[in-house]
């Protein structure tokens, strides 16, 4: 079986507790942070068990993603570093990651089962209604994440479409200052394959932190990686911090946020893009839509667009994964239509649309049931063609049947 998109790295169980107080006391109030293994909890994994089994547990990194792309009837394989354990030779968090993915009917078949390391886990402290409470990310086995091994899931797997998730967040994979995974995306693009990263910088408070200019140095991470990537989407706010980490910090409040992602779009564009005959796509998500900016195979370049979402009715449940189920979107649109984007005559607006669409329906599901609410790509594309833009959201449910 063909499969059209690999997701790489990043395989994580997220706990949510208002139990979780040792949170802050490592992080910091509200903050949110990349902890070392010897300062994880030592749960049992019995009780890890039990609370999986009460519901207080999600999969998380490709979990965001992988099983909306397959809920849209795409062949979907994830690769990714799993700790070993007493669960069917996974430990707690690795079996039920695993069986997250396969109930989607994603294929595990290229896990890495790892002999020493935990499965990565985070602990979100759930503090209040009014006050957010700090999450602890512990990679564990994703911090050990081996190019050369992964290289070789991918010539098994043979997908059009690879994603990694996520730089800054693996020791081994960010190592080189970045370049080793540059150099993987690059043999990727070498085999025909489509590419697409997204960075994960961990700060808990971003307007203070894009307010005093201050460089993040995990976004430096990017330099040697973006010339190569295919597709590049970030948060509105992570555009600013990129740009201060890469560039002269710029005087945010004193432009409207129109200028401001016009500007990093251009910024970031005419830094790390060649005519080099490829078609690329770059984009900044916001809390209505998103801009996009692609460049074609003959050069020309068209955008920055602003593209508002037709799919704001409903109320939302958690924005987690937001960004993810967006990009989830976007890759299904690219994978169903790929001769189109390596021609350059892709829709990029309906692209776009359909990014906004998974994120809609992601955002607004049930934390117990995230995919609820994806159906397949006919019935999605049907709704980002229709002239409605959607007010309420039974009106868009009702569409989508």
């Amino acid at each position: 079986m063909a499969t059209d998109v690999m997701i790489l790295n990043t395989a994580v169980v997220d706990f949510r507790s208002a139990d979780f107080h040792f949170v802050e006391a490592l992080v910091g109030q509200g903050g949110l942070a990349k902890c070392k293994t010897k300062d994880m909890p030592a749960y049992s994994q019995e009780q890890l068990r039990d609370w999986i089994k009460q519901g207080s547990a999600t999969a998380g990194g490709p979990g965001n993603s992988a099983p909306l792309i397959a809920r849209a009837g795409l062949n979907v394989a994830v690769g990714a570093n799993l700790g070993k354990g007493d669960y069917d030779g996974l430990d707690a968090q690795g079996r039920f990651f695993s069986d997250v993915m396969t109930s989607n009917n994603i294929d595990m078949s290229q896990t890495c089962i790892h002999p020493e390391l935990p499965t990565g886990t985070t602990f979100i402290y759930e503090k209040g209604v009014k006050e957010r409470g700090g999450i602890a990310y512990f990679p564990n086995a994703n911090n050990d994440f081996d190019f050369e091994h992964f290289k070789g899931a991918v010539a098994r797997s043979n997908p059009e479409i690879v994603y990694y998730m996520y730089s800054g967040l693996s020791d081994k994979g960010d190592a080189n200052s970045g370049r080793d995974l540059a150099e993987f995306i690059k043999w990727c693009r070498s085999q025909g394959i489509v590419t697409i990263v997204d960075s994960h910088t961990l700060t808990s408070e971003p307007q203070k932190l894009i307010g005093s200019g201050k460089p993040v140095a995990e976004y430096k991470l990017l330099i040697p990686l973006l010339p190569e990537v295919d597709l590049f989407f970030t948060s509105s706010d992570e555009g600013k911090m990129i740009e201060n980490s890469l560039a002269t910090p710029r005087d945010w409040d004193d432009f409207d946020e129109n200028d401001n992602n016009l500007h990093f779009m251009n910024f970031l564009t005419e830094r790390f893009w060649e005519k080099d005959g490829r078609t690329r796509l770059f984009g900044v998500t916001i809390s209505n839509g998103a801009y996009e900016k692609h460049i074609l195979p003959d050069g020309q370049i068209e955008g920055p667009t602003r593209i508002e979402s037709k799919f704001m009715a409903g109320d939302v449940v958690d924005l987690v994964g937001a960004g993810d189920s967006f990009r989830a979107g976007l890759i299904t649109y690219i994978a169903r239509n790929l001769d189109e984007f390596k021609a350059g005559n892709m829709d990029f607006t309906e692209a776009i649309q359909m990014g906004n669409l998974f994120a809609a329906l992601y955002i607004k599901a049930p934390l117990g049931d995230r995919y609820i609410n994806i159906k397949t790509y006919e019935k999605m594309l049907n709704v980002v063609r229709s002239k409605a833009t959607y007010c309420y959201f039974d009106e868009l449910m009702n569409a989508l049947k």
